[in-house]
């Protein structure tokens, strides 16, 4: 009897684990044809941000050449508020067919690190599918306030009078006020730090002197260097700036390998077909290596570069995140 019985359990066991098997193909071959058609529908890719910043442009730029490419218009839409978790939330809770995307920069990573009610995880949450370009950031100086001409001599001013010197942001938690500690850890000096609501009078206040130091992008400081109202120290990144080319980089500076530049980068809700990431990571790769693109972007200080495949740009993500995860523990960094 207890024979019969264990032969019985066996048989429905293996007829559940077929049937499972069974269902499985069965998605995967759902999957894989659904991939081949796609799209069959106009594609949203969500700007989380209001129109007319870099994240915008980057998006906008490849929107038109991905519509050719792949035959379905793709619909560029501005969605910002709320530090940008506006629009990002609505791709994260959309569904994972491919048809809603995210075109997001460098606050992507750190607005979880900052805000602890974000509601989102990078990794857990999305399917990164490529980086799509590099701004490098510029430490600019007005030389009245601070009487340095290199980074050598701003440190060695820093170093003797420590938090004396100020440098101005754009906000807490803002990209150049991450780069300011980053370089203030790289270097060892203590600068104070002075937030402001917005870009515009940080950039006026360090032009009138009220602030001596500031790290900003170089494709919106190099008009103020080119006039020389601002004196530039040192580009972030680890190669020199296309639109600032005799401005020495951090690295090059003493700083070694120092590495500090804004980014954007296309997204997808998590769950969506690797063969549909795959196979935009390649159109959208094809498009940012177009002479036409390149230039464009390099006349504004904009470095297009393409992940080599999906699975490099989740390694850059999760390396983004656990420099900046470390510097604002560490920092005390808050978006408040």
């Amino acid at each position: 009897m207890n024979i019969k019985i264990k032969h019985s359990v066996k048989k429905t066991l293996q007829h559940l684990l077929c049937g499972a098997a069974v269902l499985s193909v069965g998605i995967m071959s759902a999957q894989a044809q659904s991939a081949s058609n796609y799209p069959t529908k106009p594609i949203r890719l969500i700007v989380p941000v209001a129109a007319g910043g870099n994240v915008d442009l980057v998006a906008r730029a490849v929107a038109e050449p991905l519509s050719k490419a792949l035959g379905q218009q793709v619909i560029v839409e501005n969605r910002p508020g709320a530090s940008s978790l506006v629009g990002t939330m609505m791709v994260a809770n959309a569904p994972a067919d491919g048809y809603t995307l995210l075109a997001h920069s460098t606050t992507f990573v750190t607005a979880p690190l900052l805000l602890p009610n974000a509601g989102y995880d990078p990794l857990k949450n999305f399917v990164p599918i490529t980086l799509t370009c590099e701004i490098p950031m510029v430490m600019v100086i007005n030389q009245t306030a601070l009487p340095a001409k290199n980074m050598a001599e701003v440190v060695k001013l820093a170093k003797a009078h420590p938090k004396k010197y100020a440098y101005a942001s754009s906000g807490n938690g803002s990209t150049g006020h991450i780069a300011a500690e980053l370089f203030s850890n790289a270097s060892g000096v203590s600068l104070l730090h002075v937030p402001y609501k917005g870009n515009a009078q940080s950039v006026i206040d360090v032009i009138a002197g009220q602030v001596p130091i500031m790290f900003d992008q170089v494709s919106t400081a190099a008009k103020h260097i080119e006039s020389g109202k601002l004196y530039p120290i040192a580009v972030t990144s680890i190669k020199r700036s296309s639109i600032l080319p005799n401005i020495p980089t951090l690295d090059e500076s003493g700083l070694k390998g120092f590495n500090d530049s804004t980014f954007n980068g296309i997204f997808a809700p998590v769950g969506t077909p690797p063969a549909i990431v795959n196979k935009l990571h390649a159109e959208i790769s094809k498009i940012l290596q177009t002479p036409a693109v390149i230039e464009v972007f390099k006349a504004k200080g904009v470095e297009m570069i393409a992940s080599p495949s999906p699975a490099a740009f989740s390694d850059y993500i999760r390396n983004q995140t656990k420099i900046y995860g470390e510097l604002v523990k560490n920092a005390g960094i808050t978006a408040n």
